[in-house]
């Protein structure tokens, strides 16, 4: 099978192991190319026999995903541009009645037959960290890593499986504080709260998850599909009318936030929001298209443990 075409994904097969490199500078955002490049690996790799599991990692040392692209909040044709690109990148797969890109995608990685492991050692935040919680497996850099949902602070709420796949991790209460409080956590508190595997030092990272993904890739192929279908009998699939409860919520507040200004939502989040990135400016393309881009601050980064 071959992996070579999908923009902003470098990935290497070896001895059952996909090592999937998110490489989509500057932020390794969640656009209408990283999108449509994650669901078409997702679709190709469910029939690859000879990968039993998957590594997602960063060439970022600083970002896994930052988040999703902050045009969605400023131009209307963002979202229904970045969604057609998806779904054409995966012409066969199904978006389920309700749901919208990022929930059908959370529900195509949750169903892969291949056991997946989310390698943390920067920042995970909004659908970055959606796109994270999705994986079967996740492990995180003590010190270096965070995780967040900052879209409370935006005038709307994760709404790409966010709320779904936090309670499911984390329980209702740890769910609705990291939510409404849109706090960044580090890689201890992470473990505590059921979000991560385990809080790994960072320099034993790599060789951790390296070790436990090549001993699963050692294993027969049908011990894995029927270990992750016993422990899904118990742990069974999210209904899709959660999902379709989420993504009425989003698009509602979306309205809201956009009426409020989109932009001035944004920059009131990023300077209340204390991470390394703290400022936003709006930028336009032929006069037309506006986003939201990140500015690289000297402000120490402050992670809650």
């Amino acid at each position: 099978m071959s992996y070579d075409d999908l923009f902003a994904l470098t990935i290497d097969v070896s001895d059952g192991v996909a090592t999937v490199t998110i490489d989509h500078p500057p932020l390794n955002l969640m656009d209408a190319f990283l999108l449509p490049s994650l669901r078409a690996f997702i679709a190709r790799v469910r029939d690859d026999a000879d990968v039993r599991v998957i590594v997602f990692e960063s060439a970022d040392p600083e970002f896994f995903i930052a988040h999703g692209d902050m045009a969605y909040l400023t131009d209307p044709d963002a979202l229904p541009k970045a969604t057609r690109a998806a779904i054409a990148a995966a012409p066969d797969a199904t978006i389920p009645e309700g749901l919208n890109i990022l929930q059908a995608l959370s529900e195509e990685v949750r169903s892969l037959p291949q056991v997946t492991i989310g390698k943390l050692a920067g920042f995970a935040r909004g659908a970055g960290n959606e796109f994270f919680m999705y994986l079967d497996m996740r492990f995180a850099a003590i010190g270096k890593s965070g995780q967040g949902q900052p879209e409370s602070l935006m005038g709307i709420l994760p709404g790409g499986g966010g709320t779904v796949n936090m309670t499911r991790l984390a329980g209702r209460a740890r769910a609705l504080e990291l939510i409404l409080g849109a706090e960044l956590v580090g890689a201890e508190l992470a473990e505590r709260y059921g979000l991560i595997n385990r809080a790994l030092p960072a320099g034993e990272l790599d060789a951790f998850v390296g070790t436990l993904a090549r001993r699963i890739a050692g294993l027969r192929p049908e011990v894995i599909s029927i270990t992750k279908a016993a422990v899904d009998a118990i742990a069974p699939p999210i209904p899709h009318t959660a999902y379709a409860v989420e993504n009425e919520g989003l698009y509602a507040a979306f309205g809201d936030a956009l009426r409020y200004d989109g932009v001035r939502a944004c920059r009131l989040a990023v300077f209340r929001w204390t991470t390394r990135y703290n400022t936003c400016r709006r930028h336009s393309a032929n006069g037309q298209q506006a986003s939201i881009a990140y500015e690289q601050q000297s402000a120490t980064l402050t992670l809650a443990a």
